[in-house]
């Protein structure tokens, strides 16, 4: 059972990364804006002691992350050509 819950993160993280590459320089740009001031905003939550759930800042942590890593990619793509 363990490994079906690894077997659909691994497919979370897959879709994730796939909507990230399909959307443009821009996009990517304003994704971590929003991404940002989401994490900002549970960092505040969590500091007055308001978050429940502080698994969430990590997987925001990693999703700006991941997206800065696309972003990165696409503009290297861009810059080689």
């Amino acid at each position: 059972m363990a490994t079906r819950k690894k077997a659909e993160a691994k497919t979370a993280k897959v879709s994730k990364a796939a909507t990230l590459r399909d959307k443009d320089v821009a996009g990517l740009q304003t994704e971590i804006k929003e991404l940002q001031k989401a994490h900002f905003g549970l960092r505040m939550q969590k500091a007055t002691q308001q978050l429940s759930n502080t698994s969430t800042l990590r997987v925001t942590r990693r999703d700006i992350a991941r997206a800065k890593t696309i972003l990165a990619q696409k503009q290297e793509a861009q810059a080689a050509k």
